[in-house]
């Protein structure tokens, strides 16, 4: 009987498994490709691969009924197979009935036509800018062919998903050429809902440079934990402002690469799973190196639905 008692209480104070995970928001990478080429970015362009829509859907089916709540699509430039993640949208929706979808991309490939047919099944526009100075732009690479049209564009893509009721958000990486710029102005002037300032993470194998077997190198561009405070204190009466470190970032996300595989983070590199597609979710969770207590603090569950427009014939 002590036996007994003993087991049963060592067994609800034991930290939950891997398996007992749920995958409440997922950021899945579904090609690589991408028009700029930003120095510090972790996810390059090692392959074209993009699997096709109808594995994607029994995957993303899978996570649903795993307990996904939200999913994030990144790159690569997700913009460059329109379509694709158009429909991928309008699945979860419509089929999957998901409660959050959200896409970050650079917004050079976003357009008006693309939004009237497939915006009212996308929750969050989430745009990547670092700068608002051409100079820095340029210097890290958000330029495509060397033409620097990205901030003025962040603007018009920002105004159309507004008109369109669409959530906007930022997502700036701070590094050695931006962490002394003030944006109060711009940002304040844009007013996204949510403003994810990033420090500049390095990853093996992805932005270490070409010696060590990456196609970016990110080295020169690292800053210290004091000049990224300095950054956040600069801009402290941002209401939207949400702070990652290199600390929080590594080991909070559920990161799914091209091929449906979890990304484990925890080393300092990216190492991929087993595939939801071949083993499930559970099974594929065990791969993914993740901290759910670390996503829990860094406010990885937020309002992240957008409001929709009650008709003027049910506005009573």
């Amino acid at each position: 009987m002590l036996a007994t008692l003993r087991s049963y209480f060592t067994s609800i104070q034991a930290p939950p498994s891997p398996t007992d995970i749920t995958p409440v928001s997922v950021n899945w990478f579904p090609n690589r490709r991408c028009n700029y080429e930003c120095s510090f970015c972790f996810h390059t362009s090692k392959n074209t691969f993009i699997l096709p829509l109808d594995q994607a859907k029994e995957g993303l089916r899978s996570l649903v009924d795993a307990g996904m709540r939200k999913l994030n699509i990144s790159g690569g430039e997700p913009f460059l197979n329109p379509e694709y993640i158009g429909e991928v949208f309008k699945f979860c929706k419509t089929e999957l009935n998901l409660e959050s979808t959200s896409v970050v991309n650079n917004g050079s490939k976003v357009t008006e036509k693309w939004l009237d047919k497939y915006g009212e099944y996308l929750d969050i526009m989430a745009i990547s800018c670092d700068t608002f100075e051409i100079e820095t732009d340029l210097a890290h690479g958000r330029a495509e062919k060397g033409k620097p049209t990205h901030i003025n564009r962040v603007f018009e893509v920002v105004r159309w998903c507004k008109e369109r009721g669409i959530k906007v958000k930022l997502n700036s990486v701070i590094t050695k050429y931006n962490h002394q710029e003030d944006m109060n102005e711009s940002i304040s002037q844009l007013a996204p809902f949510r403003w994810k300032v990033f420090q500049v993470l390095l990853l093996e194998g992805e932005n270490n440079g070409s010696d060590n077997g990456a196609l970016r190198d990110a080295r020169e561009l690292l800053i210290t934990k004091e000049q990224f405070q300095l950054f956040l204190e600069r801009h402290k009466e941002q209401k939207c402002l949400v702070p990652e470190d290199n600390d929080a970032m590594r080991d909070s996300y559920l990161n799914l690469d091209e091929e449906m595989r979890f990304l484990d983070c925890s080393a300092g590199g990216k190492t991929p799973g087993r595939s939801v597609l071949d083993v499930g979710v559970q099974q594929a969770l065990q791969d993914a190196g993740f901290d759910n207590k670390m996503f829990i603090q860094r406010g990885g569950i937020f309002e992240w639905k957008r409001v929709r427009a009650v008709p003027a014939s049910l506005d009573w």
